[in-house]
């Protein structure tokens, strides 16, 4: 029997394809294909595995796991109680799983905000609210209108576990997809994301990928085993084991994402100002700050952070790249552009997604305060993404760098001096396909990347 493994990532624009061997942990080729969306998604990876076939036949036997982001990715809307508690919860729940967040709607389901979920199509909608034993007619009635308006998308209930019968009753009758999972806020100040993450990600599996009709064969539902951000996630929860605190930064042309694996200090909690606890695993999806159809974006989001000040030089080719996001340079001073653009997407994405900390002033007088995620101490940043993957080594590891420092400006709680790596070969998507049940082999497949010690 073969050792060989084929791991495939189905993107928005690329499906990128890695040949591995099993039992040496090693990248035995790769290949890629533009993402046959127009036709059916199976034809970019035919090409892939002819491409991989031409460097080892025994390609054309070897099992396929894959995960997708075609067609959209994974939309996710949720429904909860209060703005700052619940609903927050649930956003940060879905983001971890590897969804894209199209609404968040607090104090319940109104007309308008059945409405809002309605035209926001998402994929998957995630009720949660109510601590366990606590407020359960908000969420009960949530659930009532969904049953109601005879809702047929597939509905993750994690919310009071008191109302979960009658919410699954109500959905039973109505004829609704649904799930029940671990309430992701039992009490006040405790976050619980794994069990709605699970259930979440079935759901893709189950209803989504067939759902969007990305291929007319059988198969591809067969091979996708989660949403790719999902599955880049769980590549970095296992490196974490490895190597301590980790943060990746993928920059794409519509949106840049930032996964991170930080353990949270108890001792910080004397200077937190929030509802909802830190966990160790986060997800943030920027859909404002891209290489392409967000670069025009991403110069008025970088303005508005203060990082900025050469918007009118980048503007033109700004909106040279929102224009045509196929557009490729072709010369030094586009390709400086590009970089430039790069800079400041990922400055903004790590702001966003870090933590900060400011001075403030009381009746008790000057104050520590701070908000977010610290990753100061995180010890590997990871850039992914084609404009860090086709560039020199040193350049991509520079544009990473640029975002790092002892002293950043506005208290940001930004890495300090981490280990700098670009994930060239594309392996951290098959890692985490391959993470549960060859976690040994997906460690050797980002070793070289990180040139980890054997």
């Amino acid at each position: 029997m073969s050792d060989l493994v084929c791991c495939v990532d189905f993107g928005s624009t690329f499906t990128k394809a890695s040949l591995v061997d099993l039992s040496g942990g090693g990248l035995v080729a790769t290949a890629s294909h533009r993402t046959t969306i127009d036709s059916d998604v199976l034809d970019g990876w035919d090409a892939c595995l002819s491409q991989l076939a031409e460097i080892d036949a025994s390609a054309k036997a070897a099992p396929v796991l894959a995960c997708s982001s075609a067609g959209g990715g994974l939309r996710v809307a949720v429904v909860g109680n209060e703005e700052l508690v619940t609903a927050e919860a649930g956003r940060r729940v879905a983001l971890s799983s590897g969804g894209r967040v199209v609404r968040v709607v607090s104090g319940g389901l109104t007309d308008q905000g059945y409405g809002d979920v309605t035209a926001a199509d998402p994929d998957v909608v995630l009720l949660v609210g109510g601590t366990d034993g606590g407020n359960v007619q908000i969420v009960i009635e949530a659930a009532r209108v969904l049953a109601d308006r005879a809702w047929d998308g597939p509905v993750v209930v994690a919310g009071n576990v008191v109302g979960q019968p009658e919410i699954a009753a109500l959905l039973e009758k109505s004829g609704t997809p649904y799930v029940l999972a671990e309430n992701v806020v039992p009490q006040i100040g405790v976050l619980r994301p794994d069990g709605a993450r699970a259930a979440i990600r079935d759901m893709f599996v189950q209803h989504v990928i067939g759902g969007k009709q990305l291929s007319r064969r059988g198969d591809f539902t067969a091979m996708v085993r989660a949403a790719t951000p999902d599955v880049v996630l769980t590549a970095v929860e296992l490196l974490s084991t490895r190597v301590g605190d980790v943060a990746v930064v993928d920059v794409g042309g519509a949106t840049t994402d930032v996964h991170s694996v930080v353990d949270v200090d108890p001792e910080d909690a004397g200077l937190a100002r929030q509802v909802v606890a830190s966990v160790p695993v986060t997800r943030t999806v920027e859909g404002d700050l891209g290489m392409r159809w967000s670069a025009v974006d991403t110069l008025d989001a970088a303005r508005r952070a203060g990082l900025a000040d050469d918007n009118a030089a980048l503007a033109p080719g700004a909106e040279r790249r929102h224009a045509d996001p196929a557009y490729l340079p072709d010369d030094d001073g586009e390709r400086a552009v590009d970089l430039r653009l790069a800079v400041l997407a990922i400055g903004v994405a790590l702001r966003r997604h870090a933590g900060r900390q400011q001075v403030t002033f009381g009746p008790d007088g000057r104050l520590v305060e701070r908000s977010g995620k610290d990753l100061r101490e995180v010890e590997v940043l990871i850039g992914s993404g084609g404009v860090l993957r086709h560039q020199p080594p040193a350049t991509g590891q520079g544009v990473l760098r640029s975002a790092c420092g002892d002293d950043v400006p506005g208290g940001w709680l930004l890495p300090r001096a981490p280990r700098i790596a670009v994930d060239r070969d594309y392996v951290l998507a098959a890692a985490g396909l391959l993470a549960a049940e060859h976690p040994d082999v997906a460690l050797a497949l980002m070793q070289p990347m990180l040139e980890l010690p054997t």
